[in-house]
């Protein structure tokens, strides 16, 4: 079934989690107890027969049952105990969700708690996390969801660049800028009119690092430039409406009393920490 979707050895075994030769092995012996060819080598690829593509769509049908049987299992846990998979963006979790998890590990030590820490948005369905928590504006129709936070973004810099800027506004302002949003940001203040994308980055991480090592200002989440050391917020960018702060889980797996239990610490955190998110 993996060969049929990814059509090369080494994808198929990054996806298993094998080494490449034993997914070759596996499928020459199904061709040969089969006694039928399953897959064509072509230079680009695997190419699946009809019998492989007949087995692969079964072999789907076997695994989305298999999923759906142990998500209503884990929905209808009872025991505060076993394991329990969390996943959230990086920086939301570093600057943010630790007490969290960290009040929760010291109140439910029985619970094996792992956390993914990753801006990809996992496949709940296929049970690669019991629970997410995405900064989204539409985290999922399929999904049970509660918003937990309205946020908004605004400029910060470091406190040598926001000196700069007080001192005179009209001199030219260098913004680190995020790649999927290459140009200057809209909505700046008319206080300040000169403006420029001096470096562009694929990572909140590093860019926070560039705004803390002062090379210019950034636009970002409120909570993640009041809690980052050696950052100021500048007026230069008001603040704006930014995605909201949900948490999402699948349907069959949100009633399980362990996600229940994650749940109820995370949102008593997030009444109680709101005005960071907001200005």
């Amino acid at each position: 079934m993996m060969l049929v979707r990814h059509r090369s050895l080494a994808a198929a075994a990054k996806a298993l989690d094998v080494n490449y030769t034993t997914v070759a092995r596996r499928i020459r012996r199904a061709e040969t107890t089969l006694n039928q060819r399953l897959f064509e080598r072509l230079p680009d690829g695997y190419q699946a027969t009809e019998a492989a593509q007949l087995m692969a769509k079964h072999a789907s049908q076997m695994e989305d049952a298999e999923h759906s049987l142990m998500r209503h299992l884990q929905g209808s846990e009872s025991a505060l105990s076993g394991p329990l998979t969390i996943t959230a963006p990086q920086l939301l979790i570093a600057k943010f969700l630790v007490p969290v998890i960290d009040q929760f590990a010291k109140t439910f030590p029985q619970i094996e708690l792992r956390v993914l820490a990753t801006n990809d948005l996992l496949d709940l369905t296929r049970r690669e996390a019991d629970l997410a928590i995405r900064i989204s504006r539409s985290p999922g129709d399929t999904l049970t969801g509660l918003r937990l936070l309205s946020q908004h973004s605004a400029s910060f810099c470091s406190p040598q660049v926001a000196e700069r800027i007080a001192a005179d506004a009209s001199a030219v302002i260098n913004w680190v800028v995020y790649d999927s949003h290459p140009d200057v940001p809209k909505g700046i203040s008319d206080d300040f009119p000169n403006n420029r994308v001096y470096l562009r980055f694929d990572d909140m991480v590093a860019m926070v690092g560039a705004a803390q090592a002062g090379l210019g200002v950034v636009r970002m989440p409120m909570f993640l430039g009041r809690c980052s050391a050696g950052l100021v917020q500048v007026p230069v960018l008001p603040p704006q409406p930014y995605a909201d702060i949900w948490v999402v889980g699948h349907p069959d797996v949100w009633p399980s009393k362990k996600v229940e239990a994650f749940r109820k610490i995370l949102i008593k955190r997030c009444r109680a920490d709101r005005q960071k998110f907001i200005g």
